[in-house]
């Protein structure tokens, strides 16, 4: 039983950061009239799918991610709707939306833990002060070198956390605290992630023309493959630390 329900809440939290975080970028890929031909949660086989007015909706199996997929993004494609005929700032807006959502998800409900803990809406102010300042602290010892990769999280690590969760404040502070980190880390200049889409944008606008397609796709797939790598390592210290 108690699997039963560390696994639900393992879950719910993950599902529900990834649906905002992607969320995010749909919203604002439909207010730039881009086309979305799939909003996902999961990866994998799916569970369920059901075809809106243009978008699929599906739910995949394997909850540690989701994508919307949109037209033009992927392969540049010239048509009506497509994600690379929009201009830099749209295509900016929808990139960074996703990280956004979370970041501010995350903040607001930290805050209002704090003044249902303490009841007090400057000491919440301070705290979440604060904790922001943690967050800036934490990326400045990513760039310095700092940071041990040994002390980082990954999935299996913060699942293990939700499980431990005693209470419904603690499983929302909890959230509140992945949904940051989430967002922060999206926006790492990486190739693959939000931020390194962020940066080629960057580098386009300056340009005034886009780097070459198949250039941008090598950068992608590199940064994909040490990312993916990167993630297996900190899955490995997660497990060594638990068992």
């Amino acid at each position: 039983m108690s699997f039963l329900i560390g696994a639900i809440k393992i879950i719910f939290l993950l599902g529900f950061l990834i649906l905002i975080h992607e969320g995010g970028h749909f919203c604002v890929a439909k207010l730039c009239k881009v086309n979305v031909r799939e909003f996902s949660i999961g990866f994998g086989p799916q569970i369920h799918s059901w075809q809106g007015k243009e978008t699929k909706y599906t739910i995949r199996w394997i909850p540690f991610g989701g994508y919307v997929d949109m037209l033009g993004e992927a392969e540049r494609d010239n048509s009506e709707g497509s994600f690379s005929r929009a201009s830099v700032q749209k295509r900016l807006a929808i990139v960074v939306a996703g990280a956004t959502v979370n970041i501010v998800f995350g903040l607001i409900v930290f805050f209002i833990l704090i003044i249902i803990a303490k009841h007090d809406f400057m000491f919440a102010i301070r705290q979440t002060g604060l904790f922001i300042v943690d967050i800036f602290n934490s990326i400045k010892l990513i760039f310095t070198g700092n940071l041990n990769v040994e002390q980082m999280v990954g999935p299996v690590g913060i699942s293990e956390m939700v499980v431990k969760t005693n209470g419904l404040f603690n499983f929302i502070y909890l959230m509140s605290l992945v949904s940051v980190s989430l967002g922060v880390t999206n926006l790492l200049p990486i190739p693959a992630l939000d931020g390194g889409k962020i940066v080629i944008l960057l580098i386009e606008w300056i340009r005034k023309k886009p780097l070459k397609e198949e250039v941008e796709i090598k950068i992608q797939m590199t940064g994909f493959t040490l990312l993916l790598l990167f993630s297996l390592y900190v899955t490995y210290q997660d497990i060594l630390r638990i068992f």
